[in-house]
């Protein structure tokens, strides 16, 4: 398997080269050059795998030429051993036939784990492999930090900085990153929001020389492992309710448009995916695309959502590259006119084939509460703001009753207290047993100022273990 880049100008890569590249030299995401595709029969006879079972078999195709199937295998059993449910990924009946996909059962109650674990595995297995060292620059807008911290913490040959925006997160978010000690573990909140920490992210891969020749490794959903590992869950949901026989919908509450790029994906590989609905929240840049063909950046709000107070979509980069006939000059054209004006349109006849598949809605925080307190009232089920914006999203762009509706459950609702508080359910919210002393921990985490330099300056005076770079 080979990888190639959205804007056409980067060498090729395999897949251990991918993992460790993050951005591609000119400034693309990496996606493959060919995607594998799965023959109905083939799909069918999945059903009823164990989760690591059934990941082993949509991935397999990613990574084949880089890891040998069985030590992916052991690396696929390791992953999803940790999770606290045994289905890794069970489905909750909200109706008839409206379904929600818990994707909260890793140890930091949040979707990414699916990818993180699995992405802290295979950077120590590469790492080891190759005898390399690396940094990690990550930013989150909450959920991510904690996830790659969780996954990589362990990781022999890693050092891992996490930006937050400062005061932008929810606290158990801020406190699952920041009472995790190490000393390959830093925690840097920003004195900005999540815009300002991803443009850091991104100008430190265009730049490297502070880093005095370590690689700088990404675990934001620019990387591909991340994106891969997502596409299994598709695949484990439909499969659990008639696929492929039957087609499935999916409505994905996304920010960066990783998480719903991968149900995309799994359409392409195969499985039969009728509609996908792009949830969001205020921060409605992807909405205002789908429904309007505008993709013009505008000003970033805090919401009860955080993890989607997101304006430019990152991987939004590889949809529009298919879009494009996988035309990486056109894409790159397109980058550098939003660069310059911040916003832009495409041709009506690919926005219309972009609407073939999905769909979207805009959910504002008052929407978010209502649906909070509406689900529990109907169903005794607590969701949190960001599957709360599925759930609404779902009801309100659903196109066709009779096929079932999933929508991603992206997190457990105790990370959100007060979203659940201003819904009015007055259930009471309990952490999980590994996280029951959470507020009673220690934080270890430095505040730095909205400046490139300044952050830069950190990670090579603290890199390798506490030893300048």
């Amino acid at each position: 398997m080979r990888y190639i880049s959205t804007r056409g100008q980067a060498p090729a890569l395999n897949f251990e080269d991918v993992l460790l590249a993050g951005l591609a030299t000119d400034g693309g995401l990496y996606v493959p050059e060919n995607l594998p595709r799965f023959t109905q029969e083939e799909i069918a006879s999945w059903a009823g795998l164990p989760y690591h079972e059934l990941a082993f078999r949509v991935m397999r195709p990613f990574v084949t030429g880089s890891i040998p199937d069985a030590d992916f295998k052991k690396i696929l059993e390791e992953t999803y051993g940790v999770f606290s449910h045994n289905a890794v990924a069970p489905l909750r009946q909200l109706n008839g036939n409206e379904w929600v996909l818990e994707l909260f059962h890793g140890p930091t109650l949040a979707f990414k784990d699916f990818a993180l674990q699995l992405l802290g595995r295979l950077l120590d297995y590469v790492l080891e492999k190759r005898g390399e060292r690396v940094v990690i620059v990550g930013a989150t807008s909450g959920d991510t930090g904690s996830a790659a911290i969780e996954g990589c913490k362990h990781c022999e040959n890693v050092d891992i900085f996490i930006l937050h925006p400062h005061n932008r997160v929810s606290e158990v978010q801020r406190r699952q990153m920041t009472t995790i000690f190490g000393e390959n573990i830093h925690n840097i909140a920003i004195e900005g929001n999540f815009d300002d920490c991803q443009e850091m992210v991104k100008a430190s891969f265009a730049d490297q020389s502070f880093l005095k020749g370590t690689r700088l490794v990404a675990v934001n959903s620019i990387n591909w492992a991340r994106i891969m590992a997502q596409i299994v869950y598709y695949f484990h949901a439909a499969l659990q309710l008639g696929g492929p026989a039957r087609s499935v919908s999916f409505s994905v509450p996304t920010g960066n448009f990783g998480d719903i790029f991968a149900g995309y994906l799994a359409r392409n590989m195969g499985l039969p995916i009728n509609q996908l609905i792009v949830a969001t929240n205020r921060n409605d840049i992807l909405h205002r695309f789908m429904s309007g063909n505008q993709y013009v950046k505008e000003t970033l709000h805090a919401t009860l959502s955080p993890s989607m107070d997101i304006m430019v979509s990152s991987n939004f980069e590889r949809l529009l590259f298919d879009l494009h006939g996988r035309n990486g000059a056109a894409i790159a054209g397109l980058m550098d006119t939003f660069k310059q004006g911040g916003g832009f349109s495409v041709e009506q006849e690919r926005w219309t084939e972009a609407r073939k598949l999905f769909d979207s809605l805009a959910v504002d925080d008052a929407q978010t509460c209502e649906t909070i307190a509406e689900v529990f009232e109907q169903t005794g089920e607590l969701l949190d703001p960001h599957t709360a914006i599925g759930v609404k999203a779902a009801r309100e762009c659903r196109r066709s009753l009779d096929i079932p509706m999933v929508i991603l459950g992206t997190a457990h609702p105790v990370k959100f207290p007060d979203a659940v508080e201003k819904a009015g359910v007055g259930k009471a919210l309990e952490l999980p047993a590994h996280l029951s002393d959470l507020f009673e921990r220690d934080e270890r985490c430095t505040v730095l100022p909205n400046d490139l330099k300044a952050v830069q300056a950190f990670v090579s005076q603290h890199g390798n273990r506490g030893k300048p770079l």
